[in-house]
């Protein structure tokens, strides 16, 4: 049996869920070496700590008191080589979800730590400051928006209050980054066999991939393995969709003139013909032969005589303006925030979080046009193929398709366009210390929760899940959002080992015997939650007739018209602009020497598409939506913020939101049907069924 040590206390490891050994009482087991504390302790038994993980070492502890919240809990404060966590008395850590405490914070998490004593002294601790006072108490501000508020007890306790904000300050600082995220092998992974079927498909195999195809009825469309080695790109996946008729040896020369060799692929195949494909911006410094030409071509078209070319990043803001909203709407939602009460919605505004989702919502409604309403190829193209790409492309989807509402195919639909597709969660959320920090994903998170609030009948899944996903992209327990690319997650994974890289920059490789399992991902939601959370994540008043399946039959639909005969379109700025060549290299050799950008720009359109195309609907008929298409609003107070994950540092601003479990809510729309009965005039049955709204759940209540 192998003990941890730690610093003394009263039974720490009750307190905790540990089993110590007795020895580990015995008095102060910190030294100090080149300023930093380490502790002498020897590596934690999973089987024998059954709140803490294999390889987890408590560095410090101290009793106080959860503030901020009501009521204010009891309890002790203690601080490990991997997070921070708050442990209520009383409350013992499940091990069968050893990470669910809703008081943990990784080290990676924390954003700003402060320690406070009085009235009038706070300071800010940064990573190899001292701390020049005992704190009576510490805040613990998440980069996720949750806030951490523990005050210290008097009464000869106060050295304990000093270690552990030390403590906190300094393994911050020691946390490597290749330790922190090799990856965190929970106890539940090892109990799990080799044959264990992941709860949403992983899309890390041929077979995988296949049966998406089939799902998807792309009848057009094969799985390629030209990747499966990662000689073309490791930012790839091993296995994409490519056109039926493309040979791989086409597919091979045709990806080597797009940006970091990510060529045209299927992203989605929509019910009713389209064809949805991402690739990256022209490397037009290339040289393809008129054999090159006519595959790109090909590949591009998908069969199709209409096809439009997106620029994707056309009115969307840069990396560099999300990061800095993001930043700007965190400080503005500290609870020291220094806006004034009556200027903070213009502050809201100044942060410009708000215009990029409504830039976001717009872009992906514009999109889900042109897929929607002809059969035709259209073809998102951003450099990198990284970021907006994904994001839109996820839009649309939930946009078009009920099946993408349901908790399953929403999943499903993040680990294909976000996790296999190859997007850097590390460098996007800041993990790496890159300077190319953007938290697309958590952007895209926003934007769904919108469409959540505006359509709250047609998504299986609720605000809960939307929550938990947020808070996942931070917390090291899988492999889903700990690298930059598919190649980094399988070969962390040991899923390859035998195979040799091409391409393969910025990686560092992983200790040896910190791996972890790779069949685990951050679908395995019994690893942090229980039954009762789980049952949160889905949404109460979801209406079950939006069944996937009969919305839409899988053949071409009477109200999908072809596209004109060999017609090639520019989406840009709200509007479609007819082009000679899909190629910028073709009967043009001077455009060899300009970027990828090198589409003409038309003037931007004060309308959407959507509204251009169905103000006047001349293939429409009378029929203004097609079925199961979702068209948000972007305009003015449509957009709102999302208090429940912004405000969570402020308590006093949660009072009033809508109760937190199912029955809560039942209760609150039972009330509200209550009222609804008293205020509406009495009317016969017959106005009442004629003025009912089948697209609301309360007009189900008479």
């Amino acid at each position: 049996m192998v003990a941890a040590e730690v610093i003394p206390g009263p039974r720490i490891g009750e307190a905790w869920g540990l089993t110590l050994h007795p020895l580990q009482h015995s008095g102060p087991k910190f030294v100090q070496r080149t300023g930093m504390l380490e502790p002498r302790s020897r590596q934690l038994d999973g089987h024998v700590a059954s709140g803490c993980l294999p390889g987890e070492q408590i560095l410090a502890w101290a009793p106080g008191v959860r503030k901020g919240l009501e009521p204010e809990l009891p309890g002790t404060l203690i601080c490990t080589n991997l997070r921070v966590t708050f442990q209520p008395c009383g409350w013992q850590r499940s091990q069968e979800t050893p990470l669910s405490s809703e008081y943990d914070f990784a080290l990676v998490n924390i954003g700003r730590l402060e320690a406070v004593s009085g009235l009038s002294r706070v300071q800010l601790l940064r990573p190899g400051s001292p701390l020049k006072f005992i704190p009576e108490e510490i805040l613990i501000h998440g980069r996720d928006f949750r806030l951490l508020r523990v005050a210290f007890e008097a009464g000869g306790l106060e050295p304990q209050a000093f270690q552990v904000t030390m403590a906190i300050v300094q393994a911050r600082a020691q946390n490597s980054q290749v330790q922190q995220y090799a990856g965190i092998p929970l106890s539940k992974a090892g109990q799990s066999s080799g044959s264990r079927k992941p709860p949403v498909p992983l899309l890390e195999t041929s077979e995988d991939w296949e049966a998406e195809r089939k799902k998807q009825g792309a009848r057009g469309w094969r799985v390629s393995t030209v990747n499966e080695r990662f000689d073309i790109a490791t930012s790839l996946p091993r296995y994409f969709w490519v056109p039926k008729r493309t040979l791989d040896s086409e597919v091979r020369r045709a990806f080597g003139h797009f940006h970091q060799g990510r060529g045209p692929r299927l992203s989605w195949h929509h019910p009713g013909g389209s064809d949805l494909l991402r690739c990256g911006g022209f490397y037009t410094a290339s040289d393809p032969n008129k054999e090159d030409i006519r595959a790109v071509e090909s590949m591009l078209q998908a069969g199709h005589s209409d096809v439009v070319l997106v620029d994707t990043v056309d009115e969307l803001p840069s990396l560099a303006d999300v990061q800095l909203a993001h930043l700007r709407l965190r400080a503005l939602c500290l609870p020291d925030s220094s806006a004034a009460e009556e200027k903070w919605l213009s502050a809201l505004e100044g942060t410009r979080w708000l215009d990029y989702v409504r830039s976001c919502l717009r872009k992906a409604s514009d999109i889900s046009v042109l897929v929607t309403s002809r059969v035709r190829s259209v073809v998102l193209q951003e450099r990198g193929d990284r970021d907006f790409n994904g994001l839109l492309s996820s839009l649309v989807q939930l946009l078009s398709v009920p099946e993408a509402r349901t908790l399953l195919g929403f999943q499903s639909l993040v680990q294909r366009e976000w996790v296999a597709a190859g997007h850097p969660f590390l460098t996007r959320l800041g993990v790496t210390g890159a300077s190319e920090e953007a938290p697309v994903f958590l952007l895209f998170l926003d934007c769904v929760w919108q469409l959540l609030q505006q359509f709250p009948a047609e998504f299986e899944f609720s605000e809960f899940f939307l929550l938990a996903l947020h808070d996942s992209a931070r917390v090291p327990d899988t492999l889903t959002f700990l690298r930059d690319t598919p190649w980094e997650r399988g070969k962390q994974g040991g899923q390859f080992n035998s195979y040799t890289q091409i391409y393969n920059p910025g990686y560092c490789q992983p200790p040896a015997g910190n791996s972890v399992n790779s069949q685990l991902s951050v679908w395995d939601w019994d690893l942090r939650y229980n039954s009762e959370q789980i049952l949160q994540f889905h949404n109460p008043g979801y209406d079950p007739e939006h069944c996937p399946d009969s919305w839409l039959p899988r053949q071409q639909p009477s109200f999908m018209v072809p596209g004109p005969p060999s017609a090639v379109w520019l989406f840009s700025r709200g509007a479609l602009t007819p082009l000679n060549q899909l190629c910028p290299w073709r009967d043009n050799p001077s455009l060899l020497a300009v970027s990828s950008r090198w589409l003409p720009r038309a003037a931007i359109s004060s309308e959407s598409l959507a509204d251009q195309e169905w103000g006047l609907p001349s293939h429409w008929g009378a029929c203004p939506l097609p079925p199961g298409l979702l068209l948000p609003g972007y305009l003015g107070p449509q957009i709102r913020l999302w208090r429940r994950c912004y405000l969570r540092g402020r308590p006093e601003v949660q009072k009033g939101l809508s109760a937190p479990t199912i029955s809560g809510l039942q209760d609150e729309l039972s009330h509200l049907q209550e009222l609804l009965r008293k205020w509406t005039p009495r009317i016969s049955p017959e106005d009442h069924s004629k003025k009912r709204d089948p697209n609301t759940i309360l007009s189900q209540s008479r």
